[in-house]
């Protein structure tokens, strides 16, 4: 069975730093992107980074320069390191494996989801 299980979410002042970490298990995860969501309150869950199969990653526009995402596919770990952050970054982070190699914006195309952590940003 496959289980995503998020860690690092926090209370931190704005312009601080966060680490997220993910730990997945179950099935082999070097073939599938992963990446991260998030979900604000009273919003629409909403992609933030997500790296590929091939290393290459691709970030939101409102965490560019910021969030930076990383992985170890030896050990199954999924990382995201928030830097700057703002307010706006206030939500619950999910972990994500998508159905393929590439990934994409889309929720949808999410086989597995971790059950969250939340990040509060106090401005």
């Amino acid at each position: 069975q496959v289980q995503l299980v998020e860690s690092g979410g926090g209370l931190v002042q704005a312009g601080g730093s966060l680490r997220l970490s993910c730990a997945a298990s179950g099935r082999t995860f070097s073939n599938y992107a992963m990446g991260w969501f998030r979900q604000a309150p009273g919003q629409e869950r909403e992609f933030v980074a997500r790296i590929t199969r091939y290393g290459t990653n691709f970030y939101a526009d409102s965490v560019k320069g910021r969030f930076t995402i990383s992985g170890d596919n030896a050990k199954n770990l999924l990382y995201m390191q928030m830097n700057s952050l703002k307010a706006e970054d206030t939500a619950v982070y999910y972990c994500a494996v998508y159905r393929d190699t590439f990934g994409s914006t889309f929720y949808g195309s999410v086989d597995y989801w971790g059950q969250g952590t939340q990040v509060t940003v106090s401005s």
